[in-house]
C-alpha cells in the first residue's frame, strides 16, 4: 500500500485542491458551459446541474478518489486491484486521455496565439490582430498549418516539463500559482462585463428561469446535455481522480474534497458564464456559438471595447490557457502513471522524467496531426462519419470510452460483489466516518447508472447528428 509514494505524494491539502480542481476546470468551463446553458434555458440548465452534481459528480467523484487512495495506484492497476477481470476499464481512462491530450493541446495553443495576439494590439506590434475581421481571422489562423502546429507543441512541452517536476515540486507547485491567478483574471472580466450597456440581458439569459425548455420531452434533452457537461466538466471516467487520489495522505478527507471539487468546478463554470455572456449580449451578438464563440465573438467583443480591449482580450485568453494548461498535466499524469506503474510491478524504478518525455511525443505527433487538419478544412480524410478529427478523437475518448467506462464503474461498485464494499472502509477512515454511506451507495445503486446511460446516448446522438432526444 505504500506504491504510491514512490511516485510521490500532495504536500499540502490547499496544493491537492487547487491541482484537482485546476484538472477539473478547463476549456469545457470556459466556452461550453455558457453556451450550453444559454441553448438550453439557462437557469432551467443550472438548475439540473446542480442536482446531477449532487447525485452523480460528487458520487463518482468520491468512488474514484477513494478507489485511487485505497490502491495507491493509477487508474489501470487500480482497476485490477478489484479483480483483474475490470482491467478492461482502466484501459478505457488511459485511452481516454492520451487521445484528449491530443486536441486538447491544439485549442491550448489557440488561447495562447490569441493571448499574444491581444497583447500585441495592446502595445500596437505587427503581429496583434489589428482591427481584421474576427471570422477571417480565425479561418486563417487555424487552416495555418505551421503556425497552428508551433503553438500545440508549446502546449505539449509547457505540460511534460510541469509533469517531469513531480506531484509536488511541478503540478501542485503550479496549480497553487495557476488557481488563485485564474480565480483573480476572472473576478476582473466579470466586472468589464456585467458593467457594459446592455450586459443584464446576458445576466438574465443566464439567471432567469425559463423552463419551456421543459415541454413535451425537452426535459431529456435538457437533463442528456447537463449530465454530459457535468461528466466531462469534472474530468471523470479519464482516470484523473483517481490517479490524483492515489498521491493524497491518508489524514486528509475524501467526503470534503469530493464536495469541494465539484462545487469550486462549478463555480467557476457559472463565473464563466458571468463574464462571457453579459459581453456577447452587450455588443448583439449570438450566444449560440460553439467553438467560435470563444475566438471570433468574444474576439469580436474586445475589439469593440476600443484601446481597453486588448487588455481585456489579454487577460481573457490568457485566462483560458492557464484552464487549458491545468487540465493537459492532469491528463498527462493520469497517463504516466499508468506506465509507472508498470515500471514498479516489474521491480525495476519507476523513470518519470523518460515516461513524460516519450508520452509527450506521441501526443506531439498526435497534436500536430490534429492542427495540420486545421478543423477539416485542409482537405484531410475523415473517419466515422466526422467533419475534423478532432471530432473523431473526441467521439472515440469523451464519446464513448469515459462515458461507457464510468457506467461500468457505477455499475462494480454499486451492484458487484467484488465491488460494491470495495472502498468503504477506506472512505470511513474519514475525521466521523463515513457519514454519507447510506445516500452514497443509494445514488451509485439507482440514480447513476440512468444518468451515466443518458449521458452515452446523449453523446452518441450529437456525435452522429441523431434526434433521440
Amino acid at each position: 500500500m505504500e506504491h504510491h509514494h514512490k511516485k510521490g505524494e500532495w504536500n499540502s491539502s490547499f496544493g491537492f485542491l487547487m491541482a484537482a480542481v485546476g484538472s477539473a476546470v478547463g476549456l469545457g468551463n470556459l466556452w461550453a458551459f455558457p453556451y450550453k446553458m444559454g441553448k438550453n434555458g439557462g437557469f432551467a440548465f443550472l438548475l439540473i446541474y446542480l442536482i446531477l452534481v449532487a447525485t452523480v459528480g460528487i458520487v463518482i467523484c468520491l468512488t474514484e478518489l477513494s478507489l485511487g487512495r485505497k490502491t495507491g495506484k493509477g487508474v489501470v492497476a487500480a482497476y485490477e486491484s478489484i479483480s483483474k477481470k475490470y482491467s478492461f476499464v482502466g484501459w478505457f481512462a488511459w485511452i481516454s486521455p492520451m487521445l484528449i491530450m491530443g486536441f486538447y493541446c491544439m485549442l491550448g495553443g489557440y488561447c495562447l496565439k490569441y493571448a499574444v495576439a491581444n497583447l500585441g494590439d495592446l502595445f500596437g506590434a505587427s503581429w496583434g490582430v489589428n482591427g481584421a475581421d474576427s471570422s477571417e481571422y480565425f479561418s486563417s489562423f487555424f487552416t495555418d498549418q505551421v503556425q497552428t502546429s508551433i503553438f500545440t507543441l508549446i502546449i505539449v512541452a509547457l505540460t511534460v516539463v510541469i509533469v517531469m517536476g513531480g506531484v509536488a515540486k511541478g503540478i501542485e507547485r503550479f496549480s497553487t500559482i495557476a488557481m488563485p491567478a485564474l480565480f483573480v483574471m476572472m473576478v476582473i472580466i466579470i466586472i468589464r462585463s456585467v458593467t457594459m450597456d446592455g450586459a443584464s440581458e446576458g445576466l438574465s439569459f443566464v439567471f432567469k428561469p425559463n423552463f419551456e425548455v421543459f415541454r413535451g420531452t425537452g426535459w431529456i434533452s435538457v437533463l442528456a446535455s447537463a449530465g454530459g457537461q457535468m461528466f466531462f466538466s469534472l474530468s471523470l471516467g479519464m482516470g484523473i481522480t483517481v490517479t490524483y487520489g492515489s498521491y493524497m495522505k491518508k489524514t486528509e478527507s475524501l467526503q470534503r474534497n469530493a464536495f469541494l471539487i465539484p462545487i469550486a468546478d462549478t463555480i467557476v463554470a457559472v463565473m464563466a458564464a458571468c463574464a462571457i455572456m453579459p459581453a456577447v449580449f452587450a455588443s448583439g451578438l449570438n450566444p449560440g456559438q460553439g467553438p467560435s464563440l470563444l475566438f471570433v465573438t468574444l474576439q469580436t467583443v474586445f475589439q469593440a471595447m476600443g484601446s481597453i480591449g486588448p487588455f481585456f482580450g489579454f487577460l481573457l485568453y490568457f485566462l483560458v490557457f492557464i484552464a487549458a494548461i491545468t487540465s493537459s498535466i492532469a491528463l498527462l499524469e493520469a497517463a504516466s502513471a499508468v506506465i509507472m506503474d508498470k515500471q514498479i510491478e516489474k521491480g525495476k524504478q519507476h523513470n518519470r522524467k523518460m515516461v513524460c518525455l516519450l508520452i509527450g511525443l506521441f501526443v506531439a505527433a498526435e497534436g500536430v496531426f490534429v492542427s495540420l487538419d486545421g478543423l477539416g478544412a485542409n482537405g484531410f480524410p475523415q473517419i466515422l462519419g466526422q467533419g475534423c478529427w478532432l471530432d473523431t478523437f473526441d467521439l472515440i475518448s469523451e464519446g464513448v470510452l469515459m462515458p461507457l467506462g464510468a457506467l461500468i464503474t457505477a455499475l462494480i461498485f454499486g451492484w458487484f460483489k467484488t465491488g460494491k464494499e470495495f472502498t468503504d472502509d477506506e472512505i470511513a477512515l474519514d475525521q466521523g466516518g463515513f457519514r454519507i454511506r447510506r445516500y452514497y451507495h443509494f445514488c451509485l445503486r439507482w440514480i447513476v447508472p440512468v444518468i451515466l446511460l443518458l449521458v452515452l446516448l446523449g453523446q452518441i446522438s450529437t456525435f452522429f447528428g441523431l434526434d433521440w432526444f
